[in-house]
């Protein structure tokens, strides 16, 4: 039987509200928390949740400056991500988790699962990376300048290019412009704090230090942090080979929720045999 979901606001050592929703299961239930991707919300788990409902208690949520979260100014850092994490455990008295993040929210999720490991029961990494690169903090910026002078709305058709496969974007008009309105609600400043903190992203060193079992996952057709991101990172980590989702591009916890679904039972299914060897 699947319990209501509960809504509520979680407060980060810092004074930051964190709007989240949990979505709980039988006392005993694994737990999962998920973090979205930039510029997006926590409604980027919403079918994968839908797909796990009542095998695990779960935590979606806004991150600080996305959503209905509080919008504090920059800058930003990984680290203050993953502390935020941290800090959303605590509201609710868990001591630990296994912790899924999708681009933005899988560099949150790195610097969680390296800064806390032992509050790591396991992780997924979903379309993204270490680093992004020798160019990005250029790139990054870039895309920030042209949401300062154009606005957001002019991204949104590269964004939708980006985030899934042409196929699925005509399939699904009403997601696009459900998401599209989503993109288009975020403040110019938090925006521009998330994209600098990302082009200063630099989680190579910190990987090796990542709590097993670790999943690495990508889209077969992410443009923006393609395959061979997903096998840098997983070779860092050293806990098997990344996983690649056919005909999948940088959002995969929308375009194949059951994909993501599929590869968390099977870290619950390692992080059980784990506990009981």
């Amino acid at each position: 039987m699947t319990m209501p979901a509960v809504h509520g606001e979680a407060r980060t050592r810092d004074g930051v509200a964190l709007s989240f929703t949990r979505h709980p299961a039988a006392e005993g239930a694994p737990r999962i928390v998920f973090a979205h991707s930039l510029a997006l919300d926590r409604s980027l788990w919403s079918g994968v949740t839908e797909a796990l409902g009542g095998r695990a208690d779960m935590i979606t949520y806004d991150c600080r400056g996305h959503g209905r979260s509080g919008r504090p100014g920059g800058p930003y850092t990984t680290g203050q991500f993953a502390d935020d994490l941290a800090d959303l455990l605590d509201h609710h008295g868990w001591t630990d988790a296994v912790v899924a993040g999708c681009s933005m929210g899988g560099c949150a999720a790195q610097a969680f699962a390296s800064r806390y490991r032992h509050r790591t029961r396991a992780a997924l990494f979903v379309d993204t990376t270490a680093w992004y690169g020798p160019d990005a903090p250029r790139d990054w910026a870039g895309r920030a300048a042209t949401a300062r002078e154009k606005g957001l709305g002019a991204l949104v058709p590269l964004q939708l290019a980006r985030w899934f496969g042409d196929a699925f974007r005509e399939a699904e008009p009403e997601l696009m412009n459900r998401l599209a309105g989503v993109f288009t609600a975020n403040d110019l400043a938090c925006y521009d704090a998330a994209c600098e903190m990302l082009g200063a992203a630099d989680l190579r060193r910190s990987a090796s230090m990542i709590a097993h079992p670790a999943t690495v996952l990508v889209g077969e057709d992410d443009q923006a942090t393609p395959p061979a991101m997903a096998r840098d990172l997983a070779n860092r980590i050293g806990d098997g080979a990344a996983v690649v989702v056919p005909r999948t591009r940088h959002l995969t916890p929308l375009e194949n929720p059951g994909a993501v679904a599929g590869a968390l039972t099977d870290l619950l299914e390692r992080t059980a045999e784990r506990s009981h060897s």
